[in-house]
């Protein structure tokens, strides 16, 4: 076997219009157009896809409380962190520094899924 590429991933959420507030209008992701009959969402980034998808019964999956990096989540390059960071901040969105030491962050979506944010 021979992987490739990664084409998507799917992050589960129970508000479908919160979460289209974080990830269209807060993270800036690119919305495309989707065909299949049950609510959620797609957004674009290059080649690859995250693919929103609406369950009412989200319990919190942070096991790390302390570290949020830990925990399952996704990671973004951005451009300028620090720009990020005070983008969140004025957001009232909590952030988590990286405990690494490299220029990175954490924050949560509406629904508690870890996003990483990362400066190259």
């Amino acid at each position: 076997m021979q992987i490739t590429q990664c084409l998507h991933t799917a992050v589960l959420i129970s508000d479908l219009k919160q979460a289209e507030h974080f990830y269209s209008n807060v993270l800036g992701l690119p919305k495309v157009d989707r065909m299949l009959k049950f609510p959620g969402a797609w957004y674009q980034l290059g080649e690859f896809q995250l693919h929103l998808i609406v369950t009412p019964d989200i319990s919190s999956q942070l096991q790390n409380a302390e570290k949020w990096g830990r925990n399952l989540h996704i990671a973004f390059s951005v451009v300028d962190l620090e720009v990020a960071k005070n983008e969140l901040i004025a957001q009232n969105y909590p952030i988590q520094v990286s405990a690494s030491g490299r220029a990175a962050l954490f924050t949560q979506d509406p629904d508690g899924n870890i996003i990483e944010l990362s400066q190259r």
